[in-house]
């Protein structure tokens, strides 16, 4: 083999070296390019063993097919989702695969601190007050209180509560003066200005319109409201009932019902405006928007959409509806109402099955999670009345609070602070959690301008 031979063989060795190197980097660069991680935050909307539907901070809808959820994340839940592939927003389910998800916890108090809610303004004012006061003070702040009968300035002397629940018979008989009179000795009685809360929702939930001294004609319910003259109605309504509310020292009034009931025979029916998901929002919308500046707040009741079921004073109820049917029908108000500015929300006791299939939507972390991140909503939570038949747990009052709401609806005004101040000394209930919850509710009252320079 001549010299000549000898280096043409050797430059073919090297060229295809050569080649086989450009095309293996070349199979690496797109491998590396297939195998490229991407990252996505979003909020569960439905999670089960065949699939994860999830919307991102754009609104766009997401379905994941063959889903392992091992982090057990839940409707309304923040997470972040690592995947290989791409995402397509006109496909059913999504051809990617996932890496792995983290749920996002945004329960710390300095993230709500931070946050732009109606109240975030007032959280560092809240804060320095929060600072110094002792532990029962600070539970006192979550307990919202249906007044007893009797000693009701008396009992706010040893015990802080947030405020009062009034009832009909705290009005019956009364005049203007005498209602007057009676809140303002609340008032006077109490460290931290209080809360003055009723169900006026008219109609046949009446409290103040109860007695005809104080409200001639008494409330009319939404649905005669509507019929009588539409969303003017409603909104000139809003304005009356809230000057007479403000005018007697009642500052929280825990309506509107925004659950949607179009079926005569619900129990829920002829408390709600009785029409469909569109004029419920809207109705939810005008309520909201009527209140503002009128010295009272107002309560989106009862969270998540009360539906079709029993009455919840009574015993335990069961919504067995989708998920899909409540997302689409239900929420609807909660959220035109929110958007609206409602700084409340009431929580029913129902349980959701397609939510959480344990607990009533008051103790569930579920719920509150939806309310939270699908809904948006970062006001109040407010749990109805926790001494209702449809609560079958032995310590209601700390799992409403582990759940995620700010304030409970007690009818025990002289043993609710000692079970919460007993487990947080148990260690059953993180005093952080307390504190957040206290948090919220002063920042409210600042908000809401009841504090004054004595105070």
């Amino acid at each position: 083999m001549n010299k000549k031979t000898i280096v043409g063989i050797i430059g073919l060795i090297f060229v295809l070296i050569l080649v086989f190197f450009l095309f293996t980097n070349k199979n690496k660069k797109e491998e590396s390019e297939e195998l490229e991680t991407n990252e996505i935050t979003a909020t569960v909307l439905s999670v089960s063993e065949e699939s994860l539907t999830v919307k991102d901070k754009d609104d766009i809808i997401y379905t994941f097919s063959d889903f392992d959820n091992k982090q057990n994340l839940t409707a309304g839940q923040n997470f972040t989702l690592s995947y290989t592939g791409d995402l397509d927003k006109d496909t059913e389910f999504q051809n990617v695969s996932i890496i792995k998800c983290t749920k996002l916890d945004d329960d710390d108090i300095q993230t709500m601190m931070e946050d732009k809610s109606a109240f975030s303004v007032f959280y560092k004012q809240a804060a320095k007050k929060l600072d110094k006061m002792t532990l029962k003070e600070k539970v006192g702040q979550v307990l919202l209180v249906g007044a007893p009968e009797k000693n009701q300035a008396e009992l706010l002397k040893d015990n802080p509560y947030s405020g009062y629940v009034l009832y009909k018979r705290d009005f019956d008989g009364k005049s203007e003066s005498q209602v007057k009179s009676k809140i303002n000795t609340l008032q006077r009685a109490s460290k931290i200005p209080l809360l003055i809360a009723v169900d006026e929702e008219g109609g046949t939930v009446v409290r103040v319109g109860s007695n005809p001294r104080l409200v001639k004609n008494g409330f009319k319910s939404p649905q005669e409201l509507y019929k009588a003259g539409g969303m003017d109605a409603i909104k000139q309504d809003t304005i009356d009932k809230s000057k007479i509310l403000n005018n007697l020292g009642i500052n929280l009034n825990l309506a509107p019902v925004v659950d949607v009931a179009t079926d005569t025979n619900a129990y829920i029916y002829y408390r709600t405006i009785g029409e469909n998901t569109n004029v419920t929002s809207e109705y939810a919308r005008t309520v909201i928007n009527a209140s503002k500046g009128t010295g009272v707040s107002y309560t989106l009741k009862h969270f998540p959409g009360y539906g079709n079921n029993a009455d919840t004073h009574n015993g335990e109820t069961v919504d067995n509806r989708s998920f899909d049917d409540i997302r689409d029908n239900d929420l609807p108000p909660f959220i035109a109402g929110t958007k609206a500015g409602a700084e409340a929300v009431l929580v029913s006791h129902n349980i959701i099955k397609s939510i959480d299939p344990n607990e009533p939507a008051s103790l569930s972390a579920s719920v509150h999670n939806l309310l939270r991140n699908t809904v948006g909503f970062s006001g109040i939570s407010i749990t109805d009345d926790l001494s209702m038949k449809a609560i079958k747990d032995d310590a209601p009052l700390v799992k409403a609070l582990l759940a995620g709401n700010d304030l409970l609806i007690v009818t025990d005004p002289t043993n609710s602070i000692d079970q919460i101040v007993n487990a947080v000394r148990d260690g059953k209930l993180d005093e952080k959690v307390v504190d957040k919850a206290a948090l919220r509710v002063i920042a409210w009252k600042y908000y809401k301008g009841l504090f004054t320079t004595s105070k």
